[in-house]
């Protein structure tokens, strides 16, 4: 199965940090976002991974060249010189990369354990959603879990984490250009072609400045933490 990683926004939640490096270069912990994906991606058993850039992309494609490093395959669909094509348009323009198979997609700008995932979509099912907590930030959630199907109304919703399986028969007759994923998916919920599931794991938004900063303290008082271990088992 191949994934894909959005990576093609603007950054303006991230300003001034994105004026001049793309929000997938920023680091926490040492390492580039976009990095800490790619990691994951391969100890998830991933071989190919689509990255769609725009905004300062050129620097992305030269940072993570064609993915060897990490063992993976690296394609790039180019955005960059395309009116903002949102995250629907962005996946309808990478869809000759991604098959004929279910894909993976995930938000560039979070963080998330990727032992998580199921590994495939269930028959008579177009994309299957991970659903979280509600964070501060968006307390209104975005979709409705009802026996293991989303739906876009219900008392209690959960928000949408940015992980998702998609077959590409999902996108069918979908026009190229500027399109909102959100859209897609509500359409198709309307017709119980959307599984969900609810992870409640360690899942972040980080798409400002301070939730960036956050993240940079942990993943650096993990490493503090855990030198005493590495240095005692380097004397053994």
């Amino acid at each position: 199965m191949k994934a894909m990683i959005l990576a093609a926004g603007l950054g303006t939640r991230m300003r001034p940090l994105t004026d001049h490096t793309p929000k997938p270069l920023l680091k926490a912990g040492g390492k580039p976002l976009i990095v800490w994906h790619l990691e994951k991606l391969a100890a998830a058993g991933f071989e190919e991974v689509i990255i769609n850039i725009a905004w300062l992309g050129w620097q992305i494609s030269e940072a993570l060249g064609d993915g060897t490093r990490w063992g993976l395959k690296l394609h790039y669909s180019d955005e960059q010189t395309e009116t903002a094509l949102e995250t629907a348009g962005g996946i309808i323009k990478a869809l000759p990369l991604l098959g004929s198979d279910p894909f993976l997609v995930v938000n560039g700008d979070i963080w998330f354990d990727y032992a998580c995932l199921p590994q495939t979509l269930t028959s008579h099912t177009l994309a299957h959603l991970i659903l979280v907590d509600n964070p501060e930030h968006h307390p209104v959630g975005d979709f409705a879990l009802q026996a293991g199907r989303a739906r876009n109304t219900g008392e209690s919703k959960l928000t949408f984490s940015g992980i998702g399986y998609y077959h590409p028969a999902l996108f069918a007759g979908l026009a190229y250009g500027k399109r909102a994923l959100g859209t897609v998916l509500r359409a198709a919920i309307d017709q119980d072609f959307v599984s969900a599931e609810y992870y409640q794991g360690v899942w972040l938004d980080i798409g400002t400045p301070e939730r960036l900063a956050q993240l940079d303290q942990s993943l650096n008082a993990a490493v503090h933490a855990m030198l005493p271990t590495l240095k005692r088992h380097l004397r053994e």
